[in-house]
């Protein structure tokens, strides 16, 4: 049997917002299921509150999501992890916030759908 999680696109306005949100959805009030892409995404390969088996998330109003997670968030977490990264890095970062910032390249929407895709194809339902 397909186990659904639903997430709630109307509450998700923010990267923190859809991390708290996954992670209640699939783990019940507090719950964690990554607050990072990483994280996230080992998160989605299982063990880490997902069922072994077959599972669906329905990203309910996601269109309220994706206006939000957006270019304007993506910028802003991108001037977050400029600040933090190692400096080896600060060149990739800085000229994804500077497309960010022009309106150009993916959004963290983007990014949340193609983890998705890339660790458990067709399990996202974009409703």
């Amino acid at each position: 049997m397909t186990t659904v999680y639903i997430l709630d696109g109307t509450r998700i306005r923010t990267t923190d917002d859809f991390w708290r949100a996954i992670g209640e959805a699939v783990n019940g009030p507090g719950g964690y299921f990554g607050r990072n892409p990483d994280a996230f995404a080992d998160c989605l390969g299982g063990g880490f509150g997902t069922p072994d088996d077959d599972f669906t998330v329905e990203w309910r109003d996601h269109q309220v999501s994706r206006e939000h997670l957006g270019h304007a968030e993506t910028v802003r977490q991108s001037e977050l992890l400029l600040a933090r990264c190692h400096p080896s890095n600060r060149p990739a970062v800085a000229a994804e916030l500077a497309e960010a910032r022009a309106g150009r390249g993916p959004t963290v929407f983007d990014r949340l759908v193609a983890i998705f895709e890339q660790r458990v194809p067709g399990a996202l339902r974009l409703l």
